[in-house]
């Protein structure tokens, strides 16, 4: 499903001129959060897959000067710009009208984050417990790594892992996502009591899926992924990734709606890492924002992947915190709601640094 163009919100305002902006209608708000923007790229694909891309100012399309040229055009372009602007739904029960965090719980023994560290039940609860205690909104309970090369688990072991965790978290009232792109683990899974379905195949992986999501009634976060977990990193090949990145959760979204979905209960993933080499990461991360043209909240999910080693002096998962935050933050200036990250309480000290520049205002008035 390819897009006949697509908008980048730029030229994004905090603060007061981000209000004043707004007020005097020369900005939109940004996914209808804190930040606003004065203009967005208009971006086509050209011959040989090469953009064409036209920058038009929120003011310009104010006074109508597009619209004198392109009235059809000018339409499209109002109704997409709406939905860059709208505020973001709910998300199993929280708001996106602040920074929310997702703190990993991995019940596995191969994670390449920490090595099985929380493999046992009753160490991933307590885990579980101090990542709330850290900031942590949302716990994402995973069952079987996905890192570059993970073989598969059976779907009786995945079960075994994640169940005791999911119902112990949840019934002392975290708000608990699964990891899994299994739909049988879906359904019992949100039995057990979890809110959130967290699939890195964007429901695609499993024809039981979207029925078992949609069944659920849990909020859903779609991922792209490229491949699948033992091979997505041997030669990933976009056109231009930002831009196919778009396409296939424009695809998806479709999908999904027909399987009984809404977009309301949707965040959306680019996927950082799975199937995408450095150059592939870094045009997603600049590019970000025009995930908001897909009118739900957004996902990053940054935290100690390899590509900041590499980036860097080739630090290990252990050592990439400064990477993890930096690349977080370049995802809150672009509007990104919720954050999936292993380092949660440097996370929130982090975000309520931003949160503070952002707003202008000091810890006590956020």
């Amino acid at each position: 499903m390819q897009s006949d163009f697509y908008l980048k919100p730029t030229g994004i305002l905090c603060r007061h001129a981000a209000q004043r902006g707004v007020a005097d209608g020369i900005a939109r708000p940004l996914a209808g959060g804190a930040l606003a923007f004065t203009a967005v790229e208009l971006i086509r694909r050209g011959a040989g897959d090469r953009r064409e891309t036209v920058t038009l100012s929120i003011a310009d399309l104010r006074s109508c000067r597009l619209r004198a040229e392109d009235t059809s055009r000018s339409e499209s372009i109002e109704k997409a710009l709406s939905i860059i602007a709208a505020p973001r739904a709910e998300f199993a029960g929280l708001t996106l009208d602040r920074p929310r965090l997702m703190g990993v719980v991995n019940v596995t023994p191969d994670s390449f984050s920490d090595g099985g560290r929380y493999h046992d039940s009753d160490h991933a609860i307590a885990y579980g417990h101090a990542l709330i205690q850290a900031g942590a909104d949302i716990l994402d309970v995973g069952g079987e790594s996905t890192r570059p090369g993970a073989a598969p688990v059976s779907i009786e072991e995945e079960l075994a892992r994640v169940l005791p965790v999911i119902a112990a978290l949840a019934k002392e009232g975290a708000v608990v996502s699964i990891d899994t792109r299994h739909g049988s683990v879906m359904r019992r899974a949100v039995d057990a009591g979890a809110r959130v379905i967290n699939d890195v195949t964007a429901l695609a992986g499993d024809p039981q899926s979207l029925d078992a999501a949609a069944k659920s009634g849990a909020a859903v976060v779609l991922m792209h992924m490229q491949g699948e977990p033992r091979t997505m990193q041997k030669d990933p090949q976009y056109r231009d990734a930002p831009l196919d990145v778009y396409d296939y959760f424009a695809a998806r979204l479709a999908a999904c709606a027909a399987a009984g979905i809404p977009r309301n209960r949707i965040l959306l993933d680019p996927g950082i890492g799975f199937g995408k080499n450095d150059r592939h990461n870094i045009a997603l991360l600049g590019d970000l924002a025009l995930l908001h043209g897909l009118g739900c909240g957004l996902l990053l999910g940054v935290s100690r992947k390899s590509f900041i080693g590499r980036l860097s002096r080739g630090e290990d998962a252990a050592h990439r915190l400064p990477g993890t935050l930096a690349a977080t933050l370049a995802g809150l200036d672009r509007g990104a709601q919720v954050h999936r990250l292993h380092d949660v309480a440097e996370a929130a000290q982090a975000i309520a640094l931003w949160r503070a520049v952002v707003h202008g205002s000091n810890a006590e008035q956020l």
